[in-house]
C-alpha cells in the first residue's frame, strides 16, 4: 500500500497549511531535504539553525525560519529542540518572501501556529480548521525580517575565509591578513565580499559572531564568557554590539526567548 505524502508535500490546494509537532530532547539534524510546499519553522524552545547552499539563519525561541518552495535546506540543533512547522501550498504564498529568512512571531501568530499543530493533518476543507488555517497566510504577510542571517558566498576564495571563520569566529586577522594567504589582493577580496554577501568582510565577520552569540546564550554560556570566546576586548563592547543588532542587551533578549517558550 502506498503511503501518504509527506505533509511538505501534499499537493491538495483545499488543505491552504497543515502543521506538524516535532520535538527532540537532544541535539538532532535533519539532513538537506526539499518539499513542494513552503515552509515556517517555528523553534518554541531551544535554537535551531537553517542551512542553504545561499546561507545560514539562527532560529532562538518567539522566532522562526521562512523557507519558500522546493528550497533545499538542512536543520539543525545542538541541544534539546520543541518546533513546530507549518507547511504552506505554493497558492497561499502570494505577497509572502521568495527568500529564506528570520522573522519574530507576534503573539497572535504564535497561539494560531501552536493551535494548528494540534489539529489533524487532513482536516476537513470546509470545516472550522480550515477557517483558521486560512488565516495564518495572512499574518505572516505582515511579518519584517531579521537580522539573523549569515549569507555565504560561491567565490572559493571567500568560502575558504568564512568556513574558517565559521570555525574559529575570535580570529579577528583583517583582510589584508587574509589576502596574504588566500591567493587574491585584498582590494579584490573586499570587492568580492560585497558583490557576493551583500556585507564588509568587517560586517559579516560581525553578523557571525552574533549568530554564534544567540545561540551560545540560548545554552546557558554567560555574557562574559561569550564575549571572550567571540574576541570582543570587554562585555560591554559585545553588549552594545549585540543591542545595537537586535534591539535589547543579551540579558533582556534572552529573558523574553525564555517566557515564550515557558508559556508554550
Amino acid at each position: 500500500m502506498e503511503s501518504d505524502p509527506h505533509p511538505g508535500d501534499l499537493e491538495d490546494p483545499g488543505r491552504p497549511v497543515v502543521a506538524v509537532a516535532s520535538d527532540h530532547r537532544g541535539p538532532h539534524h535533519f539532513p538537506l531535504h526539499h518539499h513542494f510546499r513552503a515552509q515556517l519553522v517555528y523553534a518554541v524552545a531551544g535554537v535551531m539553525t537553517v542551512s542553504t547552499c545561499e546561507g545560514t539563519w539562527v532560529v532562538p525561541p518567539q522566532q522562526a525560519v521562512w523557507v519558500p518552495p522546493g528550497v533545499r535546506h538542512e536543520v539543525g540543533s545542538a541541544a534539546a529542540l520543541a518546533m513546530r512547522t507549518l507547511y504552506i501550498h505554493p497558492v497561499a504564498t502570494e505577497g509572502l518572501p521568495r527568500t529564506c529568512c528570520v522573522v519574530t512571531v507576534p503573539p497572535l501568530l504564535k497561539e494560531l501556529i501552536l493551535t494548528a499543530a494540534t489539529l489533524p493533518e487532513r482536516y476537513s476543507p470546509d470545516g472550522p480548521e480550515a477557517r483558521l488555517m486560512a488565516v495564518i497566510p495572512d499574518r505572516l504577510r505582515s511579518l519584517e525580517p531579521e537580522p539573523l542571517h549569515l549569507p555565504l558566498p560561491a567565490d572559493r576564495r571567500l568560502r575558504a575565509i568564512t568556513d574558517a571563520l565559521t570555525g574559529q569566529p575570535a580570529d579577528g586577522r583583517s583582510l589584508a591578513d587574509w589576502a596574504r594567504t588566500a591567493g587574491a589582493s585584498e582590494r579584490t577580496l573586499a570587492r568580492l565580499f560585497r558583490r557576493e554577501t551583500g556585507m564588509t568582510f568587517g560586517a559579516w565577520r560581525q553578523r557571525l559572531r552574533l549568530l554564534s552569540a544567540v545561540s551560545r546564550l540560548a545554552e546557558g554560556q554567560s555574557v562574559t564568557s561569550v564575549a571572550y570566546d567571540l574576541g570582543y576586548e570587554s562585555p560591554s563592547a559585545f553588549v552594545a554590539m549585540f543591542r545595537r543588532e537586535l534591539g535589547a542587551p543579551p540579558g533582556r533578549y534572552l529573558r523574553a526567548a525564555r517566557r515564550d517558550a515557558a508559556m508554550a
